[in-house]
């Protein structure tokens, strides 16, 4: 393999990835610069190869640890372009593992470029073009939230439209400690904190549980 492309990915070393899961990865981002020539799959300011590595691609694979593996769906949350959802489902690929990423997006042409790479990446996802607020009872393994709603927003749409779930993944950014701990005056959550690959202002959120306090 070549070693520019082993060199993007390095941070990702420590991490349950594959070097087969470089390729894939590779292909995907040619898709997207490809496809934002037409639509805007990502802002035109991060359509730079090298950006889509740090600031996409590594950002949403770094949660692979905290995805419970043994269920038969994990759910990405308003997938727009396929972060985190695609870059899960590729590594779930080069992993062997059969369990089925469901990609939630309203928009009706990102809904059909997450199908197209979904086909030609060969992955295991199911695109809804729904607005999941609108869905209930439902259940899943792993639910992911990147750039999607405000922190207290995902939250009630967890307590109120999932009846069935393993963890909850945030993506937090530099103002996130502010966002996390207003949440916690309303919610009580069984949680881990991990700090992010790729910006040291940013962290990850793995919940277990939420309740609403009294």
């Amino acid at each position: 393999m070549d070693h520019e492309i082993l060199n993007n990915y390095s941070t990702l070393n420590d991490l349950n990835v594959s070097r087969e899961t470089f390729l894939d990865f590779e292909n995907y981002i040619s898709m997207i610069l490809e496809k934002n020539k037409k639509i805007n799959i990502i802002s035109q300011k991060t359509a730079s190869k090298k950006t889509i590595i740090d600031r996409h691609i590594i950002d949403s694979a770094q949660i692979i640890d905290f995805v419970d593996l043994n269920s038969n769906t994990t759910t990405d949350l308003g997938s727009g372009g396929g972060m985190p959802g695609i870059i899960v489902a590729i590594i779930l690929k080069n992993m062997k593992n059969n369990m089925k990423v469901h990609l939630y997006e309203k928009s009706y042409h990102k809904s059909h470029f997450l199908k197209e790479v979904s086909k030609k990446l060969n992955l295991k996802t199911k695109v809804f073009q729904k607005n999941i607020f609108e869905i209930k009872n439902l259940e899943t393994g792993t639910i992911m939230s990147r750039a999607f709603k405000p922190m207290p927003v995902v939250l009630d749409l967890v307590y109120e439209n999932f009846s069935k779930y393993k963890n909850l993944i945030f993506f937090m950014g530099k103002n996130g400690k502010i966002i996390f701990e207003n949440s916690k005056k309303k919610w009580k959550l069984d949680y881990t904190e991990k700090k992010s690959l790729t910006n040291k202002d940013s962290f990850l959120i793995n919940i277990k549980k939420i309740d609403k306090k009294n």
